[in-house]
């Protein structure tokens, strides 16, 4: 605990100014953030000066220790658990779903997965939030029932709960409604502090760039991926990142109900939508080989796909949601709430989709009350878009562009408007982007 009752005001001033901090200063911090003696405001303040000065890699990796350590640490090996323990995460995309199906199909190949995520942070969404779409999913169950669920189902995607890295969750939410998301030490510590104080063996990270990312350009993407990497390798976790591309919606869909609606049909083999199809083969694979149950990442896509087309995967989500209190069939009846005003988007003319403005689209659900304004803000499970045309995609003058699920019309007229301004058509198919940029190990 800080002493001196000016000592926030001073490694506040010391970051506003450039200047380095010290290991006890970071440590002070982040004690501060779990001891309340660091007020909202001046937790705000560092952040801000961190995001327009910046932190060196010393920095960064004593801001994730410090963060790690704030709370209990996991550790599995007295625990007989069936496999390695491995797990994966996005910085953040909108339609980002894949943990959803992710989880499941690492299970099914033998990995364990207790995935700690998050909420929505700015415009994106987050896994917590969809998952708690399902009636009566527990996102923070007693260790006892999380035990029993990754002994059971092999995955358990959950939230950090009270103990598990208490200073990031409360940083989060600060960072979330003051403009402070977009800094790569702060994304590093918040990422990683979460992952290993969950005691994994392995550790995928999908590193979004474009339009719809927290980085929009490739050089800023590759320097969070290798911050990502270097920090993680540095504490001891075999990590490898992949920056995939953001400048569509991923998926169909964006909104948390809706999200989860379509992850099921997934897992169920109704939709896969090929571009989220091949990102998720391609993280499995990845992360089957890290955690080694697969030589190759080529043969752990080979394993997904497999468990994926006999059912297994999607037999392991059930499992999962009825452990975790949700319902207890989730494959035949998810019991996922509607929205009461479905309306379509009307192309403007006939053409391609040159393209979309991502972020844009990712704030017109937060608008529709699918994500959070202000920290303790009520998210409305059912909102958002589905059906959303991606990139290159051919329309006529009329046709739909996405179907907006709003809770009113007045809304869902906004939210209407919100995305046709996003959408650019032309008379010509836009280049094609890669899917996967690079994929960077050191």
């Amino acid at each position: 605990m800080s002493t001196p009752a000016e000592l926030p005001v001073r490694v506040i001033a010391a970051k506003r100014d450039g200047g380095t901090l010290s290991t006890a200063q970071i440590e002070g911090f982040v004690q501060g953030l779990v001891s309340g003696d660091w007020a909202d405001a001046q937790a705000a303040a560092l952040a801000m000066a961190i995001v327009l000065r910046g932190m060196d890699e010393a920095e960064t990796v004593a801001l994730t220790r410090a963060m790690t350590h704030s709370g209990e640490v996991l550790r599995w090996a007295a625990e007989n658990l069936h496999g390695p323990v491995l797990d994966k995460h996005s910085t953040g995309g909108v339609g980002d779903k894949l943990s959803l199906m992710l989880a499941p199909m690492v299970a099914a190949c033998g990995g364990v997965v207790p995935m700690i995520s998050g909420r929505g942070l700015g415009h994106t969404g987050g896994t917590l939030d969809k998952l708690e779409a399902l009636p009566g999913y527990g996102v923070n169950p007693p260790r006892e029932t999380l035990l029993a669920t990754l002994r059971t189902a092999g995955c358990a995607i959950v939230g950090a709960g009270d103990t598990l890295a208490p200073a990031d969750r409360r940083l989060y939410g600060i960072r979330d409604v003051t403009a402070t998301v977009d800094s790569v030490p702060l994304i590093t510590a918040s990422i990683l502090s979460k992952k290993l104080a969950a005691g994994l063996q392995a550790l995928v990270l999908d590193v979004k760039v474009g339009s719809g990312a927290v980085m929009q350009r490739l050089d800023d993407a590759r320097t969070l991926a290798q911050s990502l990497v270097r920090a993680a390798r540095g504490a001891g976790l075999p990590a490898r990142a992949l920056i995939t591309d953001m400048n569509e919606v991923l998926g169909s869909s964006a909104g948390n109900a809706l999200e989860v609606a379509e992850a099921l049909r997934y897992l169920r083999g109704e939709e896969r939508e090929p571009r989220q199809h091949a990102l998720t083969l391609a993280q499995v694979g990845h992360l089957l080989q890290l955690g080694g149950l697969a030589a190759t990442a080529e043969g752990g896509a080979a394993m997904a796909t497999q468990v994926l087309d006999s059912g297994a995967a999607a037999e392991k989500f059930a499992q999962m949601v009825a452990a975790l209190g949700g319902p207890r069939d989730v494959l035949a009846d998810a019991q996922l709430p509607v929205a009461p005003v479905i309306k379509p988007v009307p192309a403007p003319r006939a053409g391609h989709v040159q393209q979309l403005d991502v972020r844009a689209i990712g704030y017109a659900v937060v608008a529709l009350g699918g994500g959070r304004v202000r920290p303790g803000d009520r998210v409305d499970p059912r909102v958002g878009l589905d059906r959303v045309v991606g990139r290159g995609a051919t329309v006529q003058t009329g046709d739909p562009l996405a179907f907006v699920h709003a809770a009113d019309e007045g809304a869902a007229e906004a939210a209407i408007a919100a995305v046709l301004a996003t959408v650019q058509i032309g008379d010509e198919a836009p280049t094609a982007l890669p899917l996967i940029a690079e994929v960077i190990d050191t």
